[in-house]
């Protein structure tokens, strides 16, 4: 089992809400398993568990996450990565609630680990 230590910096794109865009983290990895908690976009902290799927440097990550109220107690989490050694680029969908109509865009962003 390993425990990274992280930091993500990202952006939202096609939102209409101001976001966090710091995001520390820690994760357990454990055979494809992952778990984890981090500081989200909405200034809450995320808990998550779900399954990381690897071809060489890329990667998708499906999982259950805490965090995101608007959406329910639970939600799916979904995220592609690409791994260029210590660093990881991410895309992954996202969806806000703003004045009573639900806008879908993206977070795109750089995670440094340190493991």
């Amino acid at each position: 089992m390993d425990i990274i230590w992280a930091l993500a910096l990202s952006t939202h794109l096609g939102m209409q809400g101001d976001y966090n865009e710091i995001h520390p983290h820690v994760r357990l990895e454990d055979n494809g398993y992952i778990a984890g908690a981090y500081y989200n976009s909405m200034e809450r902290m995320s808990l998550y568990a779900g399954h990381r799927f690897e071809s060489g440097n890329a990667g998708l990550e499906l999982a259950l996450v805490t965090g995101y109220d608007e959406f329910g107690a639970i939600a799916p989490y979904v995220r592609g990565t690409y791994d260029i050694g210590n660093t990881t680029i991410f895309v992954a969908p996202a969806g806000e609630k703003w004045y009573g109509e639900t806008n879908i865009g993206a977070v795109i962003g750089i995670e440094i680990k340190i493991k």
